[in-house]
């Protein structure tokens, strides 16, 4: 096999993009009405016909172009230049959390707290009443 086709194994790259995605098979398959066994058989293929491409490309948020343009070269300098200039410009990535989801979830577990110490102060209130 020349390192050409190795290069152009379209499967390989469904997987990669879809392993960079943090994506399971499952889930993949789930989205394209599937099973595990049609991805696993998907990503050992060298070729896909454009119409199923163009439906996995929809699944993963990506285009058909980026799939058959994919390389970790340009992965590696897609979030190179992503990261590098996403504040050189004044502009953020609409990607960007603005705020800590610990502090998000502590804030929800505070009030969790403060309503059962609610509950048992008024159940406490109805012991004492009877």
């Amino acid at each position: 096999m020349s390192t050409a086709t190795k290069q152009n194994h379209i499967g390989r790259k469904i997987s990669r993009i879809r392993e960079l995605k943090d994506m399971k098979q499952e889930a993949l398959a789930q989205a394209l009405g599937t099973n595990q066994q049609s991805i696993s058989a998907m990503e050992n293929s060298e070729t896909i016909d454009d119409a199923k491409l163009a439906e996995v490309a929809k699944a993963l948020g990506v285009t058909v172009e980026a799939i058959k343009n994919f390389t970790e070269e340009n992965m590696i300098n897609y979030f190179n230049s992503f990261y590098d200039n996403s504040f050189a410009h004044g502009t953020m990535s609409p990607y960007y959390c603005t705020f800590n989801p610990i502090d998000k979830v502590v804030e929800l577990l505070e009030r969790m707290l403060q309503a059962e110490k609610e509950k048992v102060e008024y159940l406490e209130k109805l012991l004492k009443e009877k």
